[in-house]
């Protein structure tokens, strides 16, 4: 359910940047704010305020080595219309610290919204504030988030979700759309026009836009036929039903088997069996090893290990 928001006189953002945050998923939510909140582009705060919020005053350094500078403490977060977390690399241990992660749990208590952006969803999964939302994340980190938080629900074929009081957001330009999502709701399109236009962005994307990936080396016009293909590559590892895939996609059986079959050419089934294939050929081309030596994991044989497509 899309969360209905009342407009405010500015709309207000508290930032927290994890330890080797990203830095273009921070920089394209921050313009968007700026050109939306601007006039004339002379980059004032006029509809829209936002300010760095950190534990201590210390520089946060990206991902890139670029450094940013808090500009706020952890005020009272009831300050803010949301609070947006950063996330970056997940090999950084503790990305932030036990008083941000206090703050953030303060802030949930108070009704804050809480938006993870690119990996920020997985601090706010570990802190605990994630159980309640469909957790929208990259394909790139959909099995490491499923391993961490095996009772989290959680999608990888949408580019961002923002429910009633939690958000989240795949990370790259998505998070310009989800921060148009926001100004759209808290300003007017108006601003969110005039925010894309200057960032020479041509189309607004919603919550239901498909993020852009290709499992298949197959090009298709159809969002649904695209999410089912990400959410095939993405559980691979556990049993899936065409039922159950079509369902998630607001079809029925038959209605996904005719897209299929208009759009890709091939079955439901056919196209799980050829992703199938393509990790087996993958895995075959990151190893050294004897194949003998991977049977667990299907090397040697493409059919072993995945479990069947079910119908």
């Amino acid at each position: 359910m899309q969360r209905t928001i009342v407009k405010a006189n500015r709309l207000k953002i508290g930032f927290i940047l994890a330890r080797s945050f990203t830095l273009s998923a921070f920089a394209l939510f921050t313009d968007t704010l700026r050109l939306a909140s601007d006039e004339l582009d002379r980059s004032g705060r006029i509809s829209a305020d936002w300010q760095v919020l950190a534990s201590t005053q210390h520089l946060i350094t990206a991902s890139c080595g670029i450094q940013v500078a808090p500009t706020s403490d952890l005020t009272n977060p009831a300050k803010f219309d949301c609070i947006v977390v950063v996330g970056g690399l997940l090999s950084v241990e503790n990305p932030v610290d036990h008083k941000t992660i206090a703050f953030l749990k303060d802030a949930n208590a108070k009704k804050v919204c809480l938006i993870g952006l690119c990996t920020g969803s997985f601090i706010l999964a570990e802190a605990g504030l994630m159980k309640n939302h469909e957790t929208c994340v990259s394909w790139l980190h959909y099995q490491e988030f499923h391993e961490r938080f095996p009772d989290h629900a959680v999608r990888a074929d949408r580019i961002f979700a923002l429910d009633r009081h939690t958000g989240s957001c795949a990370g790259g330009t998505s998070s310009a759309d989800l921060a148009a999502s926001l100004v759209r709701q808290y300003i007017g399109k108006a601003a969110e026009r005039n925010a894309f236009e200057v960032l020479q962005i041509e189309n607004v994307r919603t919550g239901r836009d498909i993020q852009p990936r290709r499992p298949l080396q197959h090009d298709c016009d159809d969002a649904r036929v695209k999410a089912a293909l990400i959410m095939m590559e993405q559980k691979l590892d556990r049993e899936m039903s065409l039922d159950g895939l079509a369902v998630s996609l607001g079809l029925s059986r038959r209605q996904l088997e005719r897209l299929f079959s208009q759009k890709a050419g091939m079955s439901p089934g056919q196209a799980h069996n050829r992703i199938r294939m393509e990790r087996a050929k993958r895995l075959l081309t990151r190893t050294s090893l004897p194949m003998i030596a991977h049977d667990a994991t299907t090397i040697d044989h493409p059919d072993r290990g995945y479990p069947s497509f079910r119908y």
